[in-house]
């Protein structure tokens, strides 16, 4: 579908929605989550989506990635979850930011995966990069699912929507190597997370 026409749908459906009344208006928008913006597979326990879709699913499929279950999140859902802020010096400007998001392991508990220490959880970006932390690092080291960064929400093509990282500053073994080695495991622009037993 051409970018033009889809627009144009967009708006005649937000129009429609407009004229239903209130109380029809807001069952519908009820029914209509976000766009998922995280994908979580592997050994979870909570599914809410459907099996991999070659056609629906390209960009896991470009990446060779394929599940029978899952549980997508969308932002309304990750902002539902008890956020934490942690202010770590970033490679990037090597100045302080302040992040904020729930807990890696808020969110996975939130999808029910099984989360034993010696578990793994592989977090990919849009990019196709991905980083492996065992479930013991993520909990030692406080990972969380950045939503937003120095108050604001993480766009794509910057660092976000989304960004599994830890404060490294609070974490001598990493505080102590140079900025540039400290973010190896955070994928920026995260968008899904498979959990393995």
């Amino acid at each position: 579908m051409q970018k033009r026409q889809f627009l144009g749908r967009a708006a005649l459906a937000g129009m429609a929605a407009a004229a239903l009344p209130a109380s029809q208006a807001a069952a519908a928008a009820a029914n209509n989550a976000g766009p998922a913006l995280l994908t979580v597979t592997g050994a979870v326990g909570k599914v809410n989506r459907g099996r991999f879709d070659p056609v629906r699913d390209q960009m896991m499929f470009k990446q060779k990635l394929s599940f029978d279950k899952a549980h997508a999140f969308d932002f309304a859902a990750l902002a539902a979850l008890p956020a934490i802020t942690i202010q770590p010096t970033l490679e990037y400007d090597g100045k302080v930011h302040t992040l904020r998001g729930p807990l890696l392991l808020d969110v996975m508990r939130a999808a029910g995966a099984s989360l034993g220490d010696a578990g793994k959880l592989v977090l990919r970006a849009v990019d196709g990069y991905a980083a492996v932390v065992t479930v013991a690092q993520a909990r030692a080291q406080r990972y969380i699912v950045a939503t937003h960064l120095d108050g604001a929400p993480m766009a794509l093509g910057g660092l976000g929507p989304l960004w599994a990282v830890y404060d490294a500053d609070k974490v001598p073994e990493m505080a102590a190597k140079p900025l540039a080695e400290r973010f190896g495991s955070c994928p920026w622009a995260l968008y899904h997370i498979e959990v393995q037993v």
